[in-house]
């Protein structure tokens, strides 16, 4: 009587029939890729699929752990991006999750011998395997280059203080232009502007300030209040952009000495608008120009010629012959020419300096997509750095990009404490807290009506959720980002159109 032996054709595929060992090897590969160190376990080597397994194990719960959180609180996906624990731990445990599938699927390639394999589905064989190890270790090494430069975005830009709470319900951050990088000695902010974000809604109010606004007040708890107890004033020369060296020459009186210029800065900009300023925000305008260059540009509408002028001459106080023109009209700018449309002083005024600052900070944000981000992220990391400083802490970054999602999809106000309304050379600061105070509650009322109005039945959802890069129809306000509700069609008249005329983003 013939023996009949069992045969295991996933150990002893020789025993086995030729479609039989085809299945084998395609089914290998495929728990290889789902379960790296599955297959290992299938063949007796319990101790290296131990370690895969367990890998492989941590892996998948970590991932349904963050899936289900991110499911329950949208800013812990910002968590993940931002805090630089986590993005330690990731640009360590990424690679390792990389190294164990790259072993596991060339160790299941071995065992599965492709000799075995018939030779009509070899070659698929052999494809699939090539193109599952580029999908699958790719995105992973190309992951943790991401990660790694995230990493340290992360701990060269932000703070490692604690985070602040929003004072009445807003947080207020200063945003200021330098000459200088951060630390040198002689820096005087460029521009000035306050954003002032609503906590819960979003719903923000820029409020500009003119670098020459005189006689500033500081809080009675600034240090600057006993040196200067009736505000800033001796003249032209106590200017709101020379508080900064104040800050500098009294540093040891601040609590952070190497930030006190522009704690000083904060200080009276409270002062002028009356609101409590949380944190800062400063553009080296030196590393703003290689900032723009990674985003690959940026794209406004001129409607001026803005000339890039030559040093000016020290015995006649003129500048020398202009060196070349940005044309009016759609003009796509690198850095070196954004830096001077946004900067050039010769034949304009301070305000319409700052309406071409506006616009450039108004066509950086409607370029800031994803896909940019993705697609230039190294290069927008490396220049972030040297473009930027900030008090912001590490620890709140998430809760203020979870935040600026609810920005971009408000209406942004503003309000420029300039004439008529305001004089620099002889403020009156209690007419410019209740014109910030006016244009806050307006801005929290227009955010109720936004809602009403994103509900009306036939409304044109799109476009009222959609941000239109255009003017803010305040009186007195530069281009900004607006996210325009159904039915707006604000017409463009006085100041508006007077900054409409200088430049806006399409």
């Amino acid at each position: 009587m013939a023996e009949t032996r069992y045969v295991d054709p996933i150990r002893h595929p020789s025993y086995a029939s030729q479609p039989t060992r085809d299945v084998r090897a395609w089914l290998l590969l495929l728990v290889t890729a789902l379960v790296p160190g599955g297959v290992q376990l299938l063949f007796g080597h319990r101790r290296w699929a131990k370690i895969s397994l367990s890998i492989t194990a941590i892996s998948w719960i970590l991932a349904l752990i963050a899936g289900v959180i991110v499911l329950i609180s949208r800013t812990f996906l910002f968590t993940i991006g931002t805090n630089p624990f986590i993005l330690t731990f990731l640009t360590i445990w990424v690679p390792v999750i990389a190294i164990n599938w790259a072993v596991c699927l060339f160790d299941t390639l071995r065992r599965i011998r492709i000799v075995t394999i018939s030779r009509r589905a070899r070659k698929r064989f052999v494809a699939a395997f090539c193109a599952l190890l580029l999908i699958v270790v790719g995105p992973l090494a190309w992951g943790t280059t991401i990660l790694n430069s995230q990493r340290g975005l992360m701990s060269d830009l932000f703070a490692s203080g604690k985070a602040l709470k929003p004072v009445d319900g807003r947080y207020n951050i200063l945003l200021l232009g330098s000459d200088a990088g951060k630390g040198r000695t002689g820096i005087r902010p460029d521009s000035l502007s306050l954003v002032s974000i609503d906590a819960k809604t979003g719903k923000s109010v820029i409020i500009g300030l003119p670098r020459n606004m005189e006689n500033v007040p500081f809080p009675d708890d600034s240090p600057l209040h006993k040196h200067y107890p009736q505000g800033y004033s001796c003249g032209d020369e106590c200017l709101l952009n020379a508080v900064f060296q104040q800050g500098e020459q009294h540093k040891d009186e601040f609590e952070d000495p190497k930030t006190a210029g522009e704690q000083a800065t904060m200080d009276a900009v409270s002062g002028a608008t009356g609101l409590e300023v949380q944190y800062y925000a400063m553009i080296n305008l030196k590393g703003f120009e290689n900032l723009i260059d990674s985003l690959g540009g940026i794209t406004l509408v001129s409607g001026k010629r803005v000339p890039i002028s030559s040093k000016v001459d020290p015995t006649t106080g003129e500048h020398g012959p202009v060196k070349g023109w940005i044309e009016p009209g759609k003009q796509k700018l690198d850095g070196f020419h954004a830096l001077w449309f946004a900067r050039s002083r010769e034949f304009s005024s301070d305000y319409e300096r700052m309406v071409r600052q506006r616009c450039v900070q108004t066509a950086m944000v409607k370029q800031l997509d994803p896909a940019t981000v993705l697609t230039r992220y190294q290069s927008i990391a490396k220049a972030t750095p040297g473009a930027v400083s900030t008090d912001i802490p590490s620890s709140q970054v998430d809760s203020f990009v979870d935040l600026a999602l609810k920005v971009k999809s408000q209406k942004i106000e503003s309000v420029d404490l300039t004439p008529p309304r305001i004089t620099p050379s002889q403020p009156d600061f209690d007419v410019a807290h209740q014109l910030v105070a006016d244009k806050i509650e307006e801005s929290s009322k227009s955010s109720e009506e936004d809602k009403g109005a994103f509900s009306v039945p036939g409304s044109d959802l799109s476009a009222a959720a959609g941000v239109d890069a255009g003017l803010d129809p305040n009186p007195g306000s530069g281009p900004q980002l607006l996210a325009q509700g159904a039915g707006d069609t604000s017409a463009d008249n006085g100041e508006d159109a007077d900054a409409k005329a200088i430049c806006y983003v399409p």
